[in-house]
């Protein structure tokens, strides 16, 4: 072979083990890509919603149970419960905080969030909904939709989160599925898919048919219902085989008409009858997924009934992270994930929780906080099991990771690995929506929408020495619960704790002292009114003032704007004798003068209570040469304040949306203790045979100890549940009753 050839042998050669290199390369990273999507699929994240009482932790902890976490289940009422692992949760049988545990399910990752179900603690669900990506509702069958289930309904709207409903305590002798169907679709206003049917043989609930599969499925009761036992119906079952073939043929048609695949294939076979269980079960997917219908399922968790069926829906219907989170794409396969959870631990400090959307986060990983536009160090990573945590090295997409290090990092806030991909994201996104720049900037601000507080109280520690100590414990709470509020009262230099209920105060208070050791004391309960003005006003200020050889002079003309609900307080007049002058305003001065506004309105002239639906329009502003930005919003504070004195101003009280079940021979008991309390009723209903409920408006005010009456006027047989509805103007006698009581 001649040189020549030889060179051109071995340049072929080469070529071609280079395009072979390159072949399996790519080949190997669309296998790794490709295992990874497929890993993705099989992750649920989730969260259990419910009204107080409806089951939640006690379903949670047969979860657990049944997919071999642990080996032996909890009871709320021992206080032994994986997820209800704070001394306050155990000893008063409720769920406090949210608590997130992972585990396996048939070859399936369930990432599961346990939430409060006390309006309390409404924060919490509030903070667990922004990252799921599906969620289970939990029902009492002997009560159906309850006002808690309402309140964490419409928190689940506003995410979009695709759910399933489980009607629980169906062993109940008052139990009623029917009853539980009517009141979802009439209640939340969606179409129910019942895909399950209860199996009663004298009240007691034997077993369950899957409506779909045409099944009926029995739990092993000495077994604690770990042996499933499935038995398909024929025509010899008689009437129950003719009453689950036309309950059969009813979903059939509902998701006929939601689901055009399923249309298609109903018309194609010219019926209803005979389709196959796997394209009822993809069509009931691609509906919930859509949010056009809710797969409807029942048991009895603490009988140990309906369970595992419970997390076979979940695996069947509710979306994986490949389903959701498409907002997200703009990091590519960067990291991109959100904080959701903060706690304490004593032995690990704060722990912070973030779901990833994208990429995956690694041990001792320099994160940057897109929306503090600042970088931290983490130390330590974990996969949690509510107060249990297991060390890992990496956390990849889709999942819940556990962090410990981060000392800035609040609840809301997105991170990624650096700030040119965070920068790099914000353009991807921006070009993708053009016409939606707030959507852009809410995205990357933080994802926390906080509540407004109704009560508050004062504070004190038990020494001048434990006062350091106290304000590191309430920061730390303060991090752990957004919807707690914390301030110094410039007045009476005391701590005011702000929080959402009698229940919710209490707990911070036990917290402190058990955890914190610190024998706290807390002042009288009192209302978190707010004020406003009636009556448009407007005025010009001038401020004069001379600091050595300097002369400070502002000219301001401010108006305020009653029964304003806009979110941006301060308004400019851009009218055609004012624009120029307010478009000369510098950023530096407007800064001042917004800073003003706001201190202005924390504290109205009635009884120096936050001041709400005003807007405060600046007309017209001179600023002498010189003048510092302290003297221009004092004087912008000043003259707000005056307008306030001359707006007809007017005290607002929190009304309380209250649902009060009781035994029937007490509601007229009921009744008339609350037109006392100047409620105003909406309607009454009958729940079973004995019960009524009962829904009013009533002002906070007259709500203080409620439950104590609520037991006396009952015989401890009556139920009540609370939640926020609005702020309301007060007569002129309520109002002179109010500032009369905050006077002593």
């Amino acid at each position: 072979m001649s040189v020549k050839e030889m060179l051109k042998h071995n340049f072929f050669k080469t070529s071609w083990c280079k395009l072979r290199t390159r072949y399996v390369h790519k080949n190997a990273a669309l296998t790794e890509a490709r295992r990874k999507e497929s890993q993705v699929t099989k992750i649920r994240n989730i969260g259990i919603l419910a009204h107080i009482d409806a089951g939640k932790t006690t379903t949670t902890e047969r979860m657990l149970f049944y997919s071999g976490l642990i080996r032996n289940m909890g009871e709320v009422h021992h206080g032994n419960t994986v997820t209800d692992y704070m001394e306050q949760e155990r000893q008063r049988g409720i769920t406090i905080t949210s608590a997130a545990v992972t585990f396996n399910w048939k070859d399936y990752r369930f990432n599961l969030i346990d939430t409060p179900g006390h309006i309390d603690f409404t924060m919490e669900v509030e903070q667990t909904l922004q990252i799921l990506d599906g969620a289970i509702i939990v029902l009492d069958g002997s009560a159906g939709v309850e006002a808690q289930t309402l309140t964490v309904c419409r928190q689940a709207d506003r995410y979009d989160i695709p759910r399933l409903i489980y009607v629980n305590k169906m062993d109940r002798a008052d139990a009623d599925f029917d009853m539980s169907l009517r009141s979802i679709k009439s209640k939340l206003n969606v179409e129910v898919l019942p895909i399950q049917v209860p199996v009663k043989e004298a009240g007691i609930l034997e077993g369950i048919v899957d409506v779909i599969t045409m099944e009926k499925l029995t739990f092993d009761k000495k077994h604690r219902g770990i042996d499933l036992i499935k038995t398909k119906l024929t025509e010899s079952d008689g009437t129950l085989w003719q009453i689950i073939s036309e309950k059969r043929r009813i979903l059939t048609d509902k998701l006929s008409g939601l689901d055009d695949e399923l249309a298609d294939i109903v018309i194609e076979q010219e019926s209803l009858e005979n389709v196959q269980s796997q394209v009822l079960v993809d069509s009931l997917r691609r509906v919930t997924i859509g949010r056009k219908g809710v797969p409807v399922v029942l048991g009895s968790s603490y009988k140990n009934i309906g369970v595992q069926p419970l997390m076979d829906s979940v695996v069947l219907y509710l979306p994986s992270p490949a389903n959701t989170g498409n907002a997200y794409k703009c990091f590519g396969n960067n990291l991109a994930a959100r904080v959701f959870k903060i706690v304490h631990d004593q032995q690990r400090g704060a722990i912070t929780f973030f779901r990833i959307y994208s990429g995956k986060m690694n041990k001792s990983q320099k994160l940057y906080n897109v929306t503090r536009e600042q970088s931290e160090q983490c130390t330590r990573l974990y996969v949690a099991c509510a107060d249990d945590y297991e060390e890992v090295s990496e956390v990849e997409y889709g999942n819940i990771a556990a962090v410990a290090g981060l000392k800035s990092t609040i609840t809301g806030d997105l991170v990624t690995t650096s700030a040119s991909i965070a920068n790099h994201a914000k353009h991807a996104m921006s070009q993708k929506n053009p016409e939606r720049p707030d959507y852009v900037n809410s995205f990357f601000a933080s994802g926390v929408n906080l509540l407004d507080p109704v009560f508050f109280c004062s504070i004190e520690p038990p020494s001048l020495s434990a006062q350091s100590a106290l304000e590191i414990a309430l920061q730390q709470l303060r991090r752990e619960d957004p919807s707690l509020r914390v301030r110094n009262d410039a007045e009476t230099e005391q701590i005011i704790l702000a929080g959402m209920g009698e229940l919710h105060i209490e707990i911070i208070k036990e917290r402190i002292k058990r955890e914190y050791k610190i024998d706290v004391d807390l002042g009288p309960l009192q209302i978190a009114y707010k004020e406003t003005i009636q009556d448009p006003v407007r005025d010009t200020l001038v401020v004069e003032h001379q600091v050595g050889k300097t002369r400070h002079k502002v000219t301001i003309t401010i108006s305020l704007i009653p029964q304003y609900n806009g979110t941006e307080r301060l308004l400019l007049d851009r009218s055609p004798e004012n624009a120029s002058n307010i478009d000369s305003i510098h950023p530096r001065v407007m800064a001042a003068i917004r800073s003003g506004v706001n201190t202005a309105l924390l504290h109205g002239v009635k009884l120096s209570c936050p001041v709400i639906n005003v807007g405060v329009k600046l007309h017209w502003l001179e600023v002498a040469r010189g003048t510092s930005d302290t003297i221009i919003s004092a004087a912008t504070t000043q003259c707000i304040r005056k307008l306030l004195q001359d707006g007809n101003g007017i005290l607002l009280e929190p009304i309380m949306q209250l649902e009060i079940v009781v035994p029937q021979k007490y509601s007229s008991s009921i009744n008339a203790d609350l037109t006392r309390r100047r409620a105003k009723i909406q309607h009454i209903d009958t729940r079973g045979d004995n019960n009524k409920v009962i829904r009013a408006l009533v002002p906070l005010s007259e709500l203080m100890g409620y439950s104590t009456t609520l037991r006396i006027l009952t015989s401890g047989n009556g139920t009540f549940s609370l939640e926020f509805d609005r702020y309301q103007l007060m007569t002129a006698a309520d109002e002179w009753k109010v500032i009369e009581e905050f006077k002593f």
